[in-house]
Order: structure tokens, then sequence, then C-alpha cells
């Protein structure tokens, strides 16, 4: 497994509920719907920074979300409210752990 984590800084604070809105509704389906996607998580941090985590099957599939993500950026014309690139950390998962749901 291969994770990203995107950190932007310096968010226009009087955008995030549309952000937060718009990566629900129009983001996250885009990377669901990528070969290798096992996961999204959308970080909201504070002082206008939000953090984003992606974890796909492999390096490949991983890089494929950070060119949906920077297309998304731009056409939802977020290019204003996001007006620093992401910082971007990519590679491999090596040690994790998740409570498997028993059904009762």
């Amino acid at each position: 497994m291969h994770a990203t984590i995107r950190r932007y800084e310096a968010i226009d604070q009087s955008r995030t509920s549309e952000l937060i809105q718009k990566a629900e509704t129009t983001l996250l389906p885009r990377l669901s719907e990528l070969p290798g996607f096992n996961g999204y998580y959308l970080i909201e941090a504070g002082n206008g920074v939000f953090s984003s985590v992606g974890l796909f099957d492999t390096a490949a599939h991983a890089e494929e979300s950070t060119r949906v993500a920077s297309t998304w950026v731009r056409d939802e014309k977020f290019d204003k409210a996001l007006p620093n690139p992401p910082k971007i950390t990519g590679g491999k998962v090596v040690v994790h752990k998740t409570r498997e749901l028993v059904a009762v």
C-alpha cells in the first residue's frame, strides 16, 4: 500500500465550508474511482491549513491521485482559495493496522 499526504497552507478561510463540501461531492468520487483506491481523508488543521491522506495499492496509483487533485483544484476554480501548491509526501506504507468490524 502507498500513501500520499498533501498539505495545503494559507487557504482562504472564508471558503473552507465550500472546499469541504466540494471535496466530498466532486473530488472524493473522482478519487474513489481510481484503480487501487483504498481510502481518502481530508483533515482541517485550522489556521488556513488542510491536509489530505490518500491510500492506494501502488506508487503509480498514488501519483495519479495527485494529478486528479490538481485538476480538481483548477476545475472547481479553487486556484485563489488554495494559493500555494501543496507540500506532497508520498511513499510505501510500511506499518499499519486497522480495526476490523465484526458483524453482530
